[in-house]
């Protein structure tokens, strides 16, 4: 389990070097599996039924039909492969780094005197959240900033599994389904922009200020 979350941290490093979206797109599809890993595992060892269940909805979902929904409307779109970035990646990767120490500074003091492996779950955690937010802010296009609402939904989700052995079931399944719900939402508003603006740069939106 330890080498899985350390796998986490290293697709949230990856996350923000990335350059272009297939790398993007491919790397958050190998975080979801390895989340989806890690509660398989969580509820092999007592974690309930439940945990099974979120498990394979996870590899479903976002292992595989939001990698390929967001592929999808990227190539009908015919979009740049380039993100556009408020922050280079160099920069995105050192920011990271220090935020995942931070991450594990704060687990320290919220997760006293606990084992080693609470202390790495909460650190990818908070990193994920951190990460996610960061790509949201400092990426201009509108695909690469729904990546990170659902980079930031993981790290909600890896903290539950660390907290909890995993939120209530009907809780899980509810956030799951709205998160869902809202990329499909959020890729026809992408496709909406791209025809309207002709590109999903959303700089662009500020020419509407009056």
């Amino acid at each position: 389990m330890t080498y899985i979350l350390y796998g986490i941290l290293l697709t949230a490093f990856a996350l923000v070097a990335a350059k272009r979206f297939d790398a993007l797109i491919g790397t958050f599809r190998l975080q979801a599996v390895l989340l989806a890993a890690l509660a398989f595992i969580e509820a092999w060892h007592g974690g309930g039924f439940g945990i099974y269940i979120i498990a394979v909805l996870l590899l479903i979902v976002k292992g595989g039909v939001i990698p390929y929904f967001l592929s999808r409307i990227l190539k009908e779109i015919g979009a740049s492969e380039d993100l556009g970035f408020f922050l280079t990646p160099q920069l995105s990767l050192l920011l990271s780094v220090f935020f995942a120490y931070l991450s594990w500074q704060f687990s320290g003091r919220i997760f006293p005197g606990e084992d080693l492996l609470l202390k790495i779950s909460g650190t990818a955690a908070f990193t994920l959240l951190l990460v996610g937010t960061q790509i949201m802010i400092f990426r201009l296009k509108a695909l690469a900033q729904i990546i990170g609402l659902l980079v930031m939904e993981n790290g909600i989700f890896l903290l539950g599994i660390a907290l909890a052995g995993g939120l209530p079931f009907l809780v899980e399944i509810a956030v799951f389904l709205d998160v869902f719900i809202s990329v499909m939402i959020l890729g026809v508003f992408v496709y909406r922009i791209n025809r309207l603006f002709t590109g999903i740069d959303v700089s662009r939106l500020n020419r509407l200020k009056g």
